[in-house]
């Protein structure tokens, strides 16, 4: 599976969630490190959700820029 992640600059670090997998975040003080613990965090959270039960979500969000002249 696929899943998008947003990064985003937070004050002193970077924070990244999964908008497919509501309350999987991580954070980490580089875009190298918070992608790695995104990744960390999507499959413990997959992994919980099967413990549980319940249906993991199929990757559904598309993520595209838009050029804007300013």
């Amino acid at each position: 599976m696929r899943y998008a992640i947003v990064i985003e600059k937070a004050k002193g670090n970077f924070s990244a969630y999964v908008p497919d997998l509501p309350g999987c975040i991580a954070t980490g003080e580089s875009v190298a490190e918070v992608e790695s613990r995104i990744r960390e965090a999507i499959l413990l959270h997959i992994e919980g959700l099967r413990e549980d039960g319940l249906t993991v979500p199929s990757p559904q969000s598309q993520v595209d820029y838009i050029d804007i002249a300013a």
